[in-house]
């Protein structure tokens, strides 16, 4: 493999440097022309290698690789925005061979982990290696917002029944959180207006603002700041399984404005949900976009809870409040059995190549291994490490690709050499 790494990383970069976060759609393009190229791009990697591909109308592509029974490695190319607080360019794909890091959004989630997927299938080709399944490296272009490519990708085809997404955390991940996003809506207010923040419902805000007359003594205790008639709040980004590994931007506007009857609901378990919990972990309650219009204000949340807890009851809570609502996204629960083959094999294969015990684990995120009836998500993070996926200053190590190259390709190898 270490001859393929030099190559892995020039491609991970060059794949970095499209901007891929869902634009308007137009024409041909359903989220955007960049993201459009960046599949192709892909797809035109995994062509030189002699690999058979096929694009679903800009909306995902897949890579092919021998005969059999389907088997699926999910991943995807589109990317959250790159939001604010970046010391590197966010679309440079720059290669720090000083500090052994590829900075950019995307190089953890999901580019860097699709490139080095991409390579362990040539890896495995090049050294004659045959599956006894059909391997289908699927590459979707709309994870981050809505599974619009999921959608198209198996309305035109039919989705493997097993795999594995390269899109969250080992050693493996046997259960996922059920997913909720919420638009609430909040009456009209007087004495401020243009009240906005947050970029996507699963990135927690990290820049809000509102027009709004000056209150000194406000502004200094809730450490804002006040240009141009307008008062800002900085925060700092995180993915929206992970609140707390952020801080928002809206809370403290929230207070300014006086409107703290809607920071306590939303940001003070007001709805009462969030000691909801069970071996997945507790369900988390992120608000990560706020707009105002003449009809109101409109709050997008992102609601992670717990595997064996039904929609309704999570539902019911918030409907007890009066507070309107639009559901945006929704997504069951994933929950596999630790024991079975996939999870096991899986879990074993990362053990033996970093000679760790580890025991799989359950996530707050949603990966596109639900997408499948037997799925797992599995790498590439790892427990200790600096998480910068939907953050400031993202980047992926040599020292990760070099261990995932290992990784995915013995994973590879282990569950497509038997019928």
């Amino acid at each position: 493999m270490d001859k393929l790494f030099d190559k892995a990383v020039k491609s991970i970069s060059e794949i970095i440097k499209f901007d891929s976060s869902q634009k308007p759609s137009e024409g041909n393009y359903p989220f955007g022309k960049e993201t459009a190229d960046c599949l192709n791009y892909f797809l035109s990697l995994a062509s030189s290698f002699g690999f058979e591909t096929k694009n679903y109308d800009n909306y995902a592509g897949e890579v092919i690789f021998g005969n059999g029974e389907d088997f699926a490695i999910l991943v995807h190319l589109d990317v959250v925005p790159a939001g604010t607080g970046w010391s590197h360019e966010p679309f440079g794909g720059e290669i720090d061979f000083v500090n052994e890091k590829i900075w950019g959004r995307g190089a953890m989630d999901d580019k860097g982990p699709a490139i080095i997927a991409l390579y362990c299938l040539k890896a495995l080709k090049d050294e004659g290696f045959i599956p006894k399944k059909r391997i289908k490296l699927i590459a979707g272009c709309n994870e981050e917002n809505g599974w619009k490519c999921i959608d198209y990708y198996s309305s035109h085809t039919k989705m493997p029944e097993t795999g594995f997404s390269p899109d969250a955390d080992f050693p493996v991940i046997y259960a996922e959180k059920g997913i909720l996003q919420l638009k609430l809506w909040f009456p009209p207010e007087q004495g401020f207006s243009g009240l906005r923040g947050g970029e996507r419902a699963n990135m927690v805000c990290d820049y809000c603002e509102a027009e709004a007359s000056l209150n000194k003594s406000a502004l200094e205790a809730l450490n804002l700041i006040y240009e141009n008639g307008k008062v800002i709040s900085h925060g700092i980004s995180a993915h929206g399984s992970t609140p707390e590994l952020g801080i928002s931007a809206i809370p403290r506007i929230l207070r300014y404005l006086g409107l703290d009857d809607i920071w306590k609901l939303l940001f003070k378990d007001g709805f009462g949900i969030c000691g909801f919990e069970d071996v997945t972990g507790r369900l988390t309650f992120s608000p990560n976009v706020i707009e105002q219009n003449e009809d109101g204000i409109f709050v997008t949340c992102d609601i992670r809870y717990p595997a064996t807890y039904d929609k309704q009851t999570v539902l019911g809570a918030i409907s007890a409040k009066n507070i309107p609502y639009e559901i945006i996204h929704s997504q069951q629960p994933l929950y596999n059995d630790k024991d079975c083959e996939l999870i096991s094999t899986l879990c074993s294969v990362y053990n033996e190549v970093t000679g760790k015990d580890m025991r799989p684990v359950a996530i707050g995120g949603g990966t596109y291994a639900r997408a499948l009836r037997c799925g797992a998500a599995f790498g590439p993070e790892e427990d200790g490490e600096e998480n910068t996926i939907h953050k400031a200053n993202e980047y992926i190590t040599f020292e990760k690709i070099r261990k995932c190259l290992k990784i995915y390709k013995l994973a590879i190898q282990r569950l497509t050499s038997k019928k």
